[in-house]
């Protein structure tokens, strides 16, 4: 679509326009390239994974359409996954879920899943030299069933997840030795009721115990760090839900665990660009997955809105990029698979480079100095400044496709690949 000539006239000129305000565009670019996006194994398959491909969803997760071409096996996925990844700039990361194992045709159960069962996916990983990311899969299953896993009143099913989820941390710690990069293993529960209960506490003090006792064994958090993902209600449990946000914010500050936020588990008229900064001050570190509800958690692929744009600047403007590890979390059956990764990390990043090439510090004097009226006109000015040629010339200088000439290489492997599988 852009020639080259047209791609670096285009990004001079932008250079030299933010320059008059004092921004390194160069520096914003080398910036972004050290951010590493944990892009989500699920969107590909829409959430069967691998232990049994042919299960249904439970647990409050769906998946809505049936676009032609969705993987079926774990190496039709990381094909798939080459082809996103090669077609986002920067080097990233991949987050994977307890079902994506691979048991060379015997079952394994939850509780008995290893190391050895991913060995495959780290294979991959090395010779792309990208990091993993894992999440035990707490649904979908026939002790989740009545939802209830962590929480369960019954210590057997209990203790089924609790041994779940210590496995997980132990694979967690191997995707870190092994690939040199530190894995982020998050808890998320379904746990919760349809109608009031009675008893909010008792599922609630057991969670914290269950908690606990996952994760009494340390492991170097060079290796593996523990999260913890509320959730304001789910299908199924619209009236009450354990792991809520309070109860985790507690849990991540009185203990190690970094707390996740979901952009989609809160109510509607929640934020989650507002809480980064309240919460910061607590803790070290914090987990997003980033997602798009529409009305409610409904994991739209995210797209360049208001929101997506206030999450990059409350992550950038104070300088959060080595505490905040940003991790996507979509999953849309109803349009191409791959290309709904690409642009929802594409539209991640792209984000993240229009905060960086904000006048932060400027901005910052003059509302320090109560300038509001000079605030307002020029956060509303940078929102139209050329902050596309910079990332054009960002996906040019990483040999990535120029703005939407991508697609071209998506529908041709639609055509080659997708629509092979029937």
């Amino acid at each position: 679509m852009f020639n080259e000539k047209y791609i670096e006239d285009s990004y001079k000129l932008a250079k030299d326009i933010y320059a008059e305000w004092g921004v390194d565009v160069e520096n914003a670019m080398d910036r972004l390239a050290k951010i590493s996006i944990s892009m989500h194994c699920w969107q590909g398959d829409d959430v069967k994974g691998f232990e049994n491909p042919e299960g249904e969803l439970t647990g409050g997760i769906q998946t809505t359409g049936n676009y032609p071409g969705r993987a079926r096996t774990a190496e039709e996925l990381r094909n798939d996954l080459d082809q996103a990844f090669s077609l986002i700039p920067g080097k990233h990361k991949l987050n994977l879920h307890a079902i994506y194992l691979e048991n060379e045709g015997e079952f394994v159960d939850r509780d008995e899943i290893e190391p050895k069962h991913f060995k495959n996916w780290v294979e991959w990983a090395k010779e792309k030299g990208i990091g993993l990311d894992f999440n035990p899969t707490l649904f979908s299953h026939e002790k989740a069933d009545d939802g209830f896993t962590l929480t369960h009143p019954d210590k057997e099913i209990r203790d089924f997840w609790i041994e779940h989820c210590k496995r997980s941390r132990k694979i967690g710690e191997y995707f870190g030795k092994e690939l040199g990069q530190t894995a982020v293993t998050n808890i998320w529960i379904p746990d919760g009721f349809k109608d009031n209960p009675v008893d909010r506490f008792g599922p609630r003090k057991r969670l914290k115990e269950a908690l606990d006792e996952i994760t009494a064994e340390k492991i170097d958090p060079k290796y593996n760090l523990d999260a913890v993902e509320s959730k304001l209600f789910g299908i199924g449990s619209e009236s009450y839900v354990a792991g809520s946000h309070e109860f985790y914010l507690g849990y991540a500050m009185q203990n190690d665990p970094i707390l996740c936020m979901d952009a989609g588990h809160y109510h509607p008229t929640e934020v989650v660009s507002n809480k980064i900064s309240a919460v910061m001050p607590f803790l070290d570190e914090i987990l997003l997955h980033v997602s798009r509800p529409v009305r409610w958690d409904s994991d739209h692929v995210i797209i360049l809105d208001d929101e997506l744009q206030a999450i990059a600047e409350e992550i950038v403007r104070p300088g959060f990029e080595d505490r905040v590890h940003i991790g996507l979390d979509f999953f849309d059956a109803s349009i191409n698979r791959v290309a709904a990764w690409v642009i929802g990390t594409r539209n991640m990043l792209k984000a993240l480079l229009k905060a960086m090439l904000e006048p932060t510090e400027k901005l910052k004097e003059m509302e320090l100095e109560g300038d509001y009226t000079s605030r307002l006109a020029l956060t509303e000015e940078f929102k139209t400044y050329p902050w596309q040629a910079v990332w054009n010339y960002y996906c040019y200088q990483n040999d990535i496709p120029v703005s939407n000439d991508y697609l071209d290489q998506i529908w041709k492997y639609e055509e080659k690949t997708l629509n092979n599988r029937v």
